[in-house]
């Protein structure tokens, strides 16, 4: 059966999308999502203490406005419900089919469709979304004997709740965002904990509490009011972006508050002193906490700095030695810069996308692929931040796709496809603006390919991304007539 529109993934992207194509008159939309649920990293990430380094306010849509939000930063269960009030109150629930897991997509030059494969069956569509995100697929190190090891071992968004965590020794690899959440809760519960650290991390104080019931009621109450604290927050986080993308050395004055707020949590000078990065604060991504500090400094909580050798069937061996483990938890982060991967996806002329990437991905503004027509990304390379809501940026891109949709059925066209010229125009103007960020300050981050490219982040402020993306340039694409019926 042919659609209109599909969507692959039931994330925030993926349900904004669809909210807002349905609201534009584009009814014939589907979502294919390979799991049970909608929801994307807030479905899978379940381990404890998961929650969000964005304000509640700011971290959601801007057409579906929360104003019980129950904590300044929300916690994921209540990401989680307040994306599927979301998808029931705009009435795109019935537009997801679960458990279809896109294998491959084709697209048909002849017919002007793409072609696409799921686990559960085919279809075809005139415009294909991808909705997947850069933050869906564990990375499992590549340690030696990693399969080796007898008891419970999983990835933190793989979270096992079956595995009684109590009085048990938990071994933890890995010092990112999931990290300094999971360890203080799971501190509270392990006989020991050994966080195995490659890398410190700058962790700053989160400015965490919950919303009293008075704000709550005067959020509801007072017109204007939510609107200006969301605005208030927005205006707070994009003013960071000049330490980021303009001016890293301002990144120093954030760093100095780093440390005091180090020394005032670990008294322990040893430890503290193994809790400074060794590279510039902004390079890989600052985490938000108000009690990781406070979790390294309890009797039962051991920090390990040597690199790690190899996993044995009873814990890991370090260059220091070995140390006994009951469970191992890995908090290693994702695969971010495959993007669309492992689907294969078939452009003109029976060329693939990974081939196209194979130097790193591209794709104008983020979200059109030179030789892949009526194919749209949502939070595709250079669209992540490092200092505002990814919320904000799924809007502008959800405009700008909105807009080539019409564009398609207004013009009467088969398909549109951004020139190269366009795309390596801009890929050019994002690397030329890469260097003076503080993302190539000389860290290995995951923004970064293999190769060392940094592709993931937007070297640039939201509201710019927004201008640029406020509508699609007819310039800037090859379009082929639909036939006359």
């Amino acid at each position: 059966m042919t659609h209109s529109v599909v969507i692959i993934g039931g994330g925030f992207g993926g349900i904004g999308m669809a909210i807002r194509l349905r609201r534009a008159g584009v009814r014939d939309v589907v979502i294919l999502e390979k799991a049970a649920d909608l929801g994307g990293t807030w479905r899978d990430n379940t381990y404890p203490g998961a929650a969000c380094d964005v304000p509640s306010h700011l971290y959601s849509f801007s057409f579906e406005r929360k104003t019980d939000w129950s904590r300044r930063f929300p916690p994921q269960a209540e990401i989680l419900e307040y994306l599927r009030h979301c998808a029931r109150k705009h009435g795109v629930l019935d537009a997801i089919r679960f458990g279809a897991e896109v294998t491959e997509a084709r697209f048909d030059e002849d017919a002007a469709l793409w072609r696409i494969s799921t686990t559960t069956g085919d279809l075809a569509a005139r415009v294909l979304v991808s909705a997947c995100g850069q933050l869906n697929r564990p990375e499992l190190p590549p340690i030696e004997g990693r399969e080796s090891f007898t008891g419970p071992a999983f990835h933190s968004s793989r979270w096992d709740h079956g595995t009684d965590l109590r009085g048990r020794r938990v071994a933890v690899v890995g010092t990112g965002a999931s990290a300094v959440q999971i360890v203080p809760e799971v501190a509270r519960e392990a006989a020991e904990l050994l966080l195995f650290q490659r890398s410190a991390p700058y962790v700053i104080d989160k400015p965490d509490r919950p919303y009293r019931d008075w704000e709550r009621a005067a959020l509801r109450a007072v017109p204007g009011l939510y609107a200006l604290s969301r605005a208030r927050i927005y205006a707070l986080f994009e003013a960071r972006a000049l330490g980021f993308i303009r001016y890293p050395r301002l990144m120093g004055i954030m760093e100095r508050g780093f440390r005091r707020h180090l020394a005032e949590q670990v008294a322990d000078p040893a430890l503290r002193a193994e809790l400074v990065p060794g590279y510039r604060m902004g390079c890989k991504r600052i985490l938000l906490s108000g009690d990781y500090y406070a979790a390294l400094n309890r009797p039962n909580v051991h920090l390990v700095t040597d690199p790690i050798e190899r996993v044995t069937p009873t814990g890991v061996q370090t260059a220091g030695g070995a140390h006994e483990a009951d469970v191992i938890v890995y908090a290693t982060g994702f695969r971010s810069t495959e993007f669309l991967s492992p689907m294969k996806i078939v452009g003109r002329g029976g060329r693939e996308l990974n081939e196209a990437w194979r130097d790193g991905a591209r794709a104008h503004l983020g979200i059109t692929v030179s030789g892949f027509p009526n194919l749209f990304l949502l939070y595709g390379p250079y669209t992540n931040l490092g200092h505002n809501s990814i919320i904000y940026m799924l809007e502008s891109q959800f405009r700008y796709v909105l807009g080539c949709v019409e564009a398609l059925r207004g013009a009467g066209l088969a398909w549109i496809d951004v020139r190269p010229d366009v795309q390596d125009a801009f890929v050019r103007e994002m690397q030329e603006r890469m260097r003076s960020t503080v993302w190539e300050a000389g860290c290995r981050s995951w923004y970064m390919t293999a190769g060392g490219k940094v592709v993931n982040n937007w070297p640039g402020y939201t509201f710019a991304y927004r201008r640029a993306t406020r509508r699609p340039d007819p310039r800037h694409f090859r379009a082929r007539r639909a036939p006359a019926r």
